[in-house]
């Protein structure tokens, strides 16, 4: 028998070692690792792990069908799992286990460690890339090292891209007659997961994309960035599931435009651009192991004086700065489960630069609050941010929390809908409320915690420093 192992690429379409494995005869089976201490050592959101459950639901369901039945171990951490895998696999007779590679630090190292306890029962492994459209390691510069700035490492990946293309690979055919499947939720494992935000199955990631496409990518340039258009695709929670494929998502691109955008003055290659940020990111932590470590991409940063004050992070988390984009960013994150991307930059900017906090300390808030949380995309743009990253915003270039709302948000819809003290306050006001909630005698919306002017000259001055 051939296992297939499933992590965060539940799908049957474009899943390399789903298709591998059904490319011959034979029986094959699926397998879904449940690991509840291990997710929260990871800080892993509890909206991810029920829309990850609902998702092994709905792909247990589509397996059944095909006559593929779907395992599940319960290991509580990793270091549990070699052992707990060689005893099933000896229970069903597996000779040979197929799975798609993992990119984060203890991911890699818990692979190795199930390939060599495999190994030493005689059982074969067989990894592939299925997180990314080109393998990490793939793209790098003439020395051979990976790419630390972004434009350098799109153009090469670009190039890359054209010289090897790419293949979506077919779901399997059924293997025979279709096997029973018990839900989680009937054998008690998840709770029921009907966030109207959210659907799972790979229909419905395919649906937003196929939307996007026809609606919105276009003018993707100009709407991305304001929070209360319908701009972006919303496919971050089912990138990171893995429920569509980055592959589908750059052919689906294609197809509609005819072609393959390859500057951004052609249409839709701002949104692929995006994709490929998604690939920089990955990369890097695969080539820069330390970035799963709670390390900066550039070490001289280790020795910036960040702060580490538990009441004003406390107030950034529940949005209580008085600063209105960030405290409706912040509130819109936890009653979601996601934040606009526009958003992420201002708030982690206001965070660091603002209140001068560890980007460690909101790197693993995120985590604990997001839908789509994703190790290296979450690290990039908290990095990003931080000046501490690869690529990194220059140490000089701090976000002003007022005029980006004024700038992206400029009648305060967004505000609005998430900061309900300031609802009924005049749009010309809403960045800028304080004066006008004086007048009307309300104290229900904070001052600003900080004067922006002040700590922007105080960051500033932390990197100066830094470089003397």
């Amino acid at each position: 028998m051939k296992l297939v192992w499933l992590r965060n690429d539940l799908r049957l379409i474009d899943n390399p070692a789903l298709r591998h494995a059904c490319a011959e005869e034979g029986e094959v089976a699926a397998l879904f690792v449940i690991s509840p201490a291990q997710w929260q050592q990871h800080k892993m959101a509890p909206i991810r792990q029920q829309f990850l459950l609902a998702q092994v639901d709905e792909v247990g369901r589509e397996l059944a069908a095909l006559g593929i039945r779907l395992h599940l171990l319960h290991v509580d951490t990793f270091a549990e799992l070699p052992q707990a895998l060689v005893g099933l696999c000896r229970e069903l007779g597996v000779s040979q286990l197929y799975a798609n590679q993992a990119i984060e630090i203890d991911e890699l190292r818990r692979d190795r460690a199930v390939s060599h306890a495999l190994a030493a029962q005689g059982i074969l492994s067989h990894w592939f890339n299925g997180c990314c459209v080109l393998p990490p390691g793939r793209v790098l510069t003439g020395s051979g090292e990976m790419f630390k700035v972004f434009t350098p490492f799109s153009r090469a990946w670009l190039k890359a891209l054209d010289q090897d293309g790419f293949v979506i690979h077919r779901a399997p055919a059924a293997r025979g007659a279709a096997v029973p499947w018990v839900s989680l939720l009937d054998r008690g494992l998840r709770a029921p997961f009907e966030d109207p935000l959210w659907p799972v199955g790979e229909a419905e990631a395919r649906r937003r994309l196929q939307l996007f496409l026809d609606q919105a990518v276009l003018d993707y340039g100009n709407t991305r960035d304001f929070p209360a258009q319908a701009g972006t695709s919303t496919l971050s929670p089912y990138l990171a599931a893995g429920i569509i494929s980055p592959r589908q998502c750059l052919a689906a691109l294609q197809q509609r435009l005819g072609y393959r955008p390859l500057s951004k003055e052609q249409p839709g290659f701002v949104w692929l651009n995006e994709l490929i940020w998604r690939e920089f990111y990955r990369h890097l932590l695969v080539m820069v192991p330390t970035l799963s470590m709670n390390l900066p991409f550039k070490p001289e940063t280790t020795a910036l004086p960040w702060s580490w004050d538990p009441q004003a992070f406390a107030a950034w988390c529940e949005g209580r700065t008085g600063y209105p984009i960030v405290d409706a960013a912040m509130r819109c994150l936890k009653a979601t489960g996601w934040m606009h991307n526009r958003l992420r930059m201002i708030v982690a900017s206001f965070l660091t630069k603002d209140l001068h906090i560890h980007w460690r300390l909101g790197e693993d808030y995120f985590m604990s609050q997001l839908i789509d949380g994703d190790l290296a995309a979450n690290n990039g743009g908290w990095q990003w941010a931080a000046g501490t990253g690869a690529d990194a915003a220059p140490y000089f270039r701090v976000f002003n929390p007022t005029t980006q709302g004024q700038r992206f948000d400029p009648q305060g819809e967004f505000i609005r809908t998430w900061v309900h003290e300031l609802a009924d306050i005049p749009p010309s006001l809403v960045h800028q409320p304080h004066e006008w909630l004086r007048r009307q005698g309300r104290t229900d919306y904070p001052a600003p915690m900080v004067d922006h002017a002040v700590a922007r000259v105080t960051a500033i001055e932390m990197f100066r420093q830094l470089e003397k």
